[in-house]
């Protein structure tokens, strides 16, 4: 065949150079492996011998970071291209849970490697779901550790959401460009302003939360960890019975942090900077919060018909887990699924909610759902007014068609992943409650499943390996929004 002058001048298409993601995801690494020695000290105060284990880890985790980071080091340029970030956003999330998982796999628990990443990732991307038993037996050490996992990964996938996901347009986020989203332009000119703000509002949260629960009665460490995971919405807990060894006011302080870190943490940012308007006026904050007082209304009054609680009790004990499997935290005061089929079913479908875009939370979101409810009222009106001109709003704001779309996409994907995911489940000889539950849990990164296995009352420890590595794909999937790890399995990804 002749070619043509054209192609025969053309020049072929650069190779992808990974030199800078490799370096990012280097350093994170290495940080990973210093964080390694805080569970180190607890567990040379405790004095049980367990600590040469954070020590072995964060050793091989930080050289294997650092080496990493300088091969990759002569790429580093000052900006990511779009591939370069795809990959970064998924690569990460990858490789922490990697090197996570070797304190479980060194020390007490002795962990197979599938269970110790599967606990690693459920960890980072802050789902909740556990392989361990005995928890309130385990070295403090360890126990810090989950606590630590959940921390970094819920700032990270803030940072990720409010950094990342908008300029990836993935599943609607680009509504919540910095540069575009109400004063933020104003206020926080640049990404890494945002980045550091958020973080100090998170450590800050954090401290508060700590203090809370120890001024409750809380011991150190239980409050210390416990706050980990509680802002975070991981659910991750020190005891077999989650939050059920804990009742009382500790409850609502756990449901009030729960909530807060359920918000948009960019509205704090604002507040900070004098600005208190924005965040009364967010719709999402307003539709979270009445969807979660509607619910928690009716979970309430269906628990004084089943049982004999007082009016006080069951809204406590409604409040509590309403807001833990919608916010997707995971913790639960009790076992749940003792409540009947109708609320059973509720907690399903709660777990599908979620909280607001750029907080902790995990899920479909709010925001989505009001985007998609609208689109689906425009619809309508163009039905019944076929020569009428109709544009969807979101916060008084005109929405674009690539907004829409985006959204009825993710929706799309989520329900597609959900439904072939339950299936995997269901292949590897789990029931069909586990298989679907799992599935849910995994993908809405909530923690606790239903039925009596995976359920509150349970864990993930007597299932199939393949199931576990199928539900951690699931959780990947999920808390990098669905569409940023499916764009790098296509193949116009890497023609580009």
């Amino acid at each position: 065949m002749r070619l043509t002058p054209a192609r025969r001048n053309a020049k072929p298409a650069p190779m992808l150079d990974l030199r800078p993601v490799g370096y990012v995801i280097g350093l994170l690494v290495a940080v990973l492996g210093a964080a390694m020695l805080l569970p180190m000290l607890v567990d040379i105060a405790e004095g049980r011998g367990h600590w040469p284990v954070f020590i072995q880890s964060a050793v091989i985790t930080v050289l294997a970071g650092g080496l990493i980071s300088l091969a990759c080091a002569n790429g580093v340029k000052e900006g990511l291209t779009i591939q370069q970030t795809f990959l970064l956003t998924t690569g990460v999330w990858l490789a922490l849970p990697l090197f996570g998982a070797l304190p479980f796999m060194f020390g007490e628990t002795e962990a197979r490697f599938v269970d110790a990443f599967f606990e690693a990732m459920s960890g980072l991307t802050t789902t909740g779901s556990t392989v361990f038993s005995g928890l309130q037996d385990l070295p403090k050490g360890l126990l810090l550790w989950r606590g630590i996992l959940q921390w970094l990964g819920g700032i990270g996938i803030i940072v990720v959401a409010m950094v990342f996901l908008p300029e990836l347009k993935v599943g609607g986020m680009q509504i919540f460009r910095s540069e575009g989203f109400d004063t933020m332009g104003k206020i926080l000119p640049r990404a890494g302003q945002i980045a550091s703000q958020i973080s100090s509002i998170y450590l800050g949260l954090t401290m508060v939360c700590a203090l809370s629960y120890l001024a409750l009665g809380m011991d150190a460490f239980d409050a210390t960890v416990h706050a980990l995971t509680t802002v975070s919405t991981g659910g991750f807990a020190n005891y077999d019975d989650s939050f059920g060894v804990f009742k009382g006011n500790i409850e609502i302080a756990a449901t009030l942090f729960m909530i807060l870190s359920a918000l948009p943490f960019v509205r704090y940012v604002q507040l900070l900077n004098g600005q208190h308007k924005p965040l009364w006026q967010d719709s999402q904050v307003r539709v979270f919060i009445i969807t979660l007082l509607v619910i928690t209304l009716v979970v309430s009054l269906a628990l004084t018909q089943l049982f004999p609680l007082d009016r006080a009790q069951s809204i406590r004990e409604a409040l509590f887990n309403v807001t833990s499997i919608m916010t997707g935290t995971g913790y639960a005061s009790t076992d749940y699924m003792l409540w009947g089929p109708f609320l059973i079913s509720m907690f399903f479908f709660m777990g599908l909610i979620g909280g607001c875009a750029g907080s902790t939370t995990c899920s479909i979101k709010i925001f989505r759902y009001q985007l998609l409810f609208a689109s689906i009222k425009m619809q309508l009106r163009r039905i019944r007014s076929p020569n009428g001109v109709f544009v969807v709003r979101y916060d008084k704001r005109p929405v674009g068609e690539d907004v829409l779309s985006s959204v009825i996409s993710f929706f799309m994907f989520f329900i597609v992943t959900l439904g072939l995911l339950a299936v995997a489940l269901s292949l590897t000889g789990l029931d069909f409650i586990t298989s679907l539950s799992g599935a849910a849990t995994a993908l809405s990164n909530v923690g606790p499943g239903l039925g009596p296995e995976i359920g509150p009352a349970g864990n993930f420890s007597g299932l199939n390996d393949t199931a576990k590595w199928l539900l951690s794909a699931g959780m990947l999937l999920g808390r990098l929004e669905l569409l940023a790890v499916y764009a790098i399995l296509t193949v116009q990804f890497w023609r580009n």
